[in-house]
């Protein structure tokens, strides 16, 4: 059965936004989404949400590289828990341990160092975290 997703890369002043379909596996980034303090314009993620009608959301979840939680993986569930609270979607967490070093790589190598935004960079991660959400199913 094909699906949309949505993926997000969150951040306490940037959240990462990609979508993706479950028949490709792949994403695309979308804009990032600007934050205060983890705190997103929550009308242009609805705005988003109902452009895309995804079947579930999934968010990155930043662990240490040993596993272990820190202070932004608790804000990242709680932002996983408001999407799912506000909006009634089905979330999923993924871990994104490599993802934003991936991103940087990623970025860099196809336009070099000046392409290297923040917004751009949050947004590519989001795309990996949605690959990687797909290859593991």
């Amino acid at each position: 059965m094909e699906f949309t997703a949505i993926a997000f890369d969150f951040g306490t002043k940037s959240i990462g936004c990609a979508v993706g379909q479950s028949i490709t596996g792949t994403a695309q980034s979308l804009p990032a989404f600007k934050a205060q303090d983890g705190i997103p314009d929550w009308s242009a993620v609805e705005k988003c949400l109902k452009e895309w009608k995804p079947a579930i959301v999934i968010v990155g979840l930043p662990l240490n590289m040993d596993g272990t939680e820190q202070e932004l993986t608790l804000r990242a569930k709680k932002f996983a828990n408001r999407l799912q609270g506000r909006f009634g979607v089905k979330v999923e967490l993924q871990d994104e341990r490599l993802t934003t070093t991936e991103a940087r790589s990623e970025i860099f190598q196809r336009s070099g160092y000046r392409a290297l935004k923040k917004g751009k960079v949050d947004s590519v991660s989001a795309c990996l975290i949605l690959e990687s959400w797909f290859e593991n199913q």
